[in-house]
């Protein structure tokens, strides 16, 4: 089966959040083949499994408690975030995760943006900023959650919390590196590209039939 990549615009994050766990099972059954979902959220904050009290406090934005790695999060419009359905069938996560930051890396740099990694905190950085941020999980060898990286973020929703434990103003978005917005189409296209590259094979826009209304 031929990797695929699902663009389904703004989702809601439980609609979203559901329909991952769908595909989890169907790709652990080998009925799907492995797929990269991008998409953008309303405002939300999500909470992973390390999430510490200091770094959350209740507030009006609504709130998920998720199975994911890493701590407090916030995702929005503007943020470009993906969820790979991946089969890892080495059972190594941490390359997985190794893989994710790459693809990234190399897809910021097309924009002129040079990341890198920071040890101990997943996602990209920028100086002593980060852009992008990786939180997964893995069930019968098979990963959900993935990635969110900030294009045209406001960044002020992350001043809710305390994002992965860090300054809110650690936060940093490509619009705010480069000075200009950019058109999320052209990121999207980008990323699928470098992801498909970084993982040895193309991803290919997809239609997957499942019985959930997100997909058509």
């Amino acid at each position: 089966m031929n990797a695929e990549f699902l663009d389904l615009g703004v989702v809601d994050y439980k609609e979203a959040w559901d329909l991952q766990r769908k595909l989890m099972e169907l790709r652990a059954a080998d009925q799907i083949p492995d797929t990269l979902i991008l998409l953008e959220h309303d405002h939300v904050i999500t909470l992973g499994r390390k999430t510490s009290p200091e770094n959350f406090r209740p507030q009006s934005v609504p709130v998920h408690q998720v199975e994911r790695g890493g701590d407090a999060t916030y995702h929005g419009p503007g943020q470009l975030v993906g969820y790979p359905i991946l089969k890892l069938a080495d059972h190594d996560v941490r390359r997985h995760v190794v893989l994710i930051e790459d693809s990234l890396i190399n897809t910021v740099r097309r924009f002129g943006i040079d990341a890198t990694i920071v040890f101990g905190h997943p996602g990209i950085w920028v100086g002593g900023n980060k852009l992008a941020s990786i939180g997964v999980a893995v069930t019968n060898w098979v990963s959900f959650h993935g990635f969110a990286l900030n294009v045209n973020t406001d960044l002020s929703y992350f001043e809710l919390i305390r994002p992965c434990g860090l300054d809110p103003s650690t936060m940093t978005s490509m619009e705010k590196l480069l000075g200009r917005r950019l058109e999320m189409e052209v990121v999207k296209a980008a990323l699928v590209e470098e992801f498909s590259r970084t993982h040895g094979e193309p991803y290919l826009p997809g239609n997957l039939r499942v019985s959930h209304p997100t997909v058509k």
